[in-house]
């Protein structure tokens, strides 16, 4: 499972694009009751949602013209160059080139071969995000691609990650670990194929959805609905995983929550 000893490939970091960011921060500690931080004047607007006083995930405006709101799930590079060539090399997209931010860190942001969009993030002073998978944060992340052995070799190329086939209900789902360690200890998510599984129609694009830790997926899609998202998919349980359920803030953006079985 995820947590904060970041490694090469690692999620480690999450921010969201939102044409509103104060409705965004109200959504968002109504659901899973976190608190914005602004992370001052010379970030534009962007700022750090918080549980504890510790950082889960980010936010900002918008800033590609024409961009809809949503999640960008980062991966941590040691040599963000030369992470930014290779994707280059594989057939990527570079959408934001390396940047340094205010000594932080160096962030590049990219689309990988089949349309899906995603981020990098080469450690400063700034780690990463402070907690993972424990309750109303990032437990995992989950590819949908038309063509999950394509994404296999791109991803394994930049990253060094390994997959294991699992059968699940109506699908093949392949789970990802890191380059080193165990397979099972170092698993942090999956791709499966558009289309295929949870997420409906919202599946049928290719992205990467963000996955958090709940402890009452019914209550929290609830909350989704009191406080104007939409459910994509109602809770659900999936057999040794736990349940799930596929929910879109009120400017579009996806996500998912799983109250995971005891033994994950």
């Amino acid at each position: 499972m995820l947590g904060t000893d970041f490694r090469t490939g690692s999620p480690n970091w999450l921010d969201l694009g939102s044409p509103d960011t104060g409705a965004a921060a109200a959504f968002y500690g109504a659901v899973f009751g976190w608190d914005f931080v602004s992370a001052g004047p010379e970030a534009g607007g962007y700022g750090f949602f918080q549980q504890g006083g510790r950082t889960v995930a980010a936010l900002g405006p918008l800033t590609e013209e024409g961009a809809d709101s949503s999640w960008t799930v980062y991966f941590q590079s040691e040599n963000i160059r030369a992470t930014a060539d290779a994707v280059m090399r594989a057939g990527g997209e570079m959408r934001a080139a390396p940047m340094d931010v205010m000594g932080e860190g160096w962030l590049a942001q990219f689309t990988d071969p089949q349309g899906a969009r995603f981020a990098c993030w080469q450690p400063g002073k700034t780690a990463g995000l402070e907690v993972a998978s424990a309750e109303n944060s990032l437990l995992w992340v989950e590819l949908h691609v038309p063509d999950p052995e394509a994404a296999l070799r791109f991803y394994g190329g930049l990253f060094g990650w390994r997959s294991q086939e699992m059968d699940a209900p109506g699908m093949t789902y392949r789970v990802l670990s890191l380059a080193e360690g165990d397979q099972r200890d170092t698993s942090f998510g999956g791709v499966a194929q558009q289309g295929e599984g949870a997420g409906g129609a919202s599946a049928l694009v290719p992205r990467w959805v963000p996955y958090f830790h709940v402890a009452d997926a019914d209550a929290t899609v609830t909350a989704v609905e009191e406080a104007g998202g939409a459910v994509l998919m109602p809770a659900a349980n999936v057999p040794d995983v736990g349940r799930i359920a596929w929910g879109a803030d009120p400017a579009g953006a996806v996500f998912a929550v799983l109250k995971p079985n005891p033994r994950m």
